[in-house]
């Protein structure tokens, strides 16, 4: 998997480099530049392969600028050789030549990116809350209110003041019970950053208990160099009242049964239990949830019994287009889905990983009302 990541890293990072090239010829011929010069030529080359190589490691802020500007560039071209196409052969007037030297210029696809990614970070910097409403036939004792949060990667790409700021709208909907959905804390988060999340999460209001599954980040997996430990970060997640199921059941105070599953990444599909064998001694009778960090086993899930299901890791997608590419090969990436008898909810998180923008799906916690008919 990682030699095909560095393979399409080079590949796109190649095309980028050629079309940069094509570009920055073009923008200093426009500019006055004498590009039949030997040392234009190798500015041209110098700072092409520069931006290129910029391209390379995907995971930055600067790549995905890079590739924006690539983007947008391309785009107006397709726009420019279509008005071409349509207007060439005929009379050209003032305002066909003014509007021919504003797409030179390159002032088109420069604003064009700083709109998006300004938006993209105004977008990573607002948490938005969305609710769903669930009717059952099961006992539930009239009604349940979830709050369900993933994706946190506290301490990393959002300002931990907006997160904080929103515990008091989180504790005014007076959830029933709280579910954290993994990648709470990532590679990220230092240590000190890690006990004060669990410490604030612990603190939110609920009738009947604070549940925890781990995302395939929490337990800092890709990274050598860890701020905490395994222990270290079951031992912040416990002592603030915050119940962890790993593979495991519990049956609320309410009567619900909820079963949290490890995380498909880290243990892999073959190590984890599956949904019968953890739910074997369950009460299928009863409403059953499954917290799951990844969007994943829903057809098992249901077939066990189970009415609702809640997972994140997805992000929504968090650069677009990477959601609607998701959706197309056939990633259940965002919102409600229904396979068989269960409902999966997927959350975009509460923020984001690595880049500190979202031009795709907005940051949120989810609200979840279930009621009986």
């Amino acid at each position: 998997m990682f030699f095909i990541f560095i393979i399409l890293s080079l590949i796109i990072a190649l095309a980028a480099g050629i079309y940069i090239c094509l570009c920055t010829r073009r923008l200093l011929e426009f500019y006055g530049a004498d590009i039949k010069k030997k040392w234009v030529k190798a500015a041209n080359i110098i700072i092409s392969i520069v931006l290129a190589g910029l391209c390379m490691p995907l995971f930055t802020n600067t790549a995905v600028i890079i590739l924006h500007l690539v983007a947008s560039f391309l785009f107006f071209d397709i726009i420019a050789y279509i008005v071409q196409r349509i207007y060439g052969k005929r009379q050209k007037g003032n305002k066909y030549h003014a509007c021919r030297k504003i797409y030179q210029c390159g002032i088109l696809p420069v604003l064009m990116v700083s709109i998006i990614l300004g938006y993209g970070y105004y977008n990573m910097n607002h948490i938005n809350v969305k609710k769903y409403e669930i009717t059952t036939d099961k006992y539930i004792g009239g009604s349940c209110r979830i709050l369900f949060l993933s994706d946190v990667h506290y301490g990393t790409v959002q300002d931990k003041e907006i997160l904080k700021n929103e515990i008091s709208s989180m504790n005014s909907y007076n959830p029933d019970i709280v579910i954290l959905g993994g990648d709470i804390v990532e590679e990220g988060t230092s240590k000190e950053d890690m006990q004060e999340i669990f410490s604030l999460l612990g603190s939110l209001q609920n009738q009947h208990g604070i549940y925890y599954v781990y995302g395939n980040h929490d337990r800092q997996p890709y990274t050598d160099h860890r701020t905490f430990s395994d222990e270290e970060l079951e031992q912040a997640i416990t002592q603030n009242g915050i119940q962890i199921l790993e593979d495991t059941y519990v049956e609320t105070s309410n009567g619900i049964i909820l079963a949290g599953r490890a995380d498909a990444t880290m243990g892999g599909h073959s190590d984890r239990l599956s949904s019968k064998k953890i739910l074997k001694d369950a009460d299928h009778s009863k409403y059953i949830i499954v917290a799951d960090h990844q969007p994943i086993g829903v057809e098992e899930n249901a077939a066990q019994g189970a009415s609702l299901e809640l997972s994140g890791h997805t992000h929504g997608g968090q650069i677009w287009p990477a959601g609607p590419l998701s959706e197309i090969a056939g990633v259940l990436n965002y919102g409600m889905y229904k396979r068989g008898s269960c409902k999966l909810i997927v959350s975009s998180g509460v923020a984001g990983w690595t880049y500190s923008m979202r031009t795709g799906k907005h940051c949120e916690y989810v609200i979840v009302d279930i009621k009986e008919k």
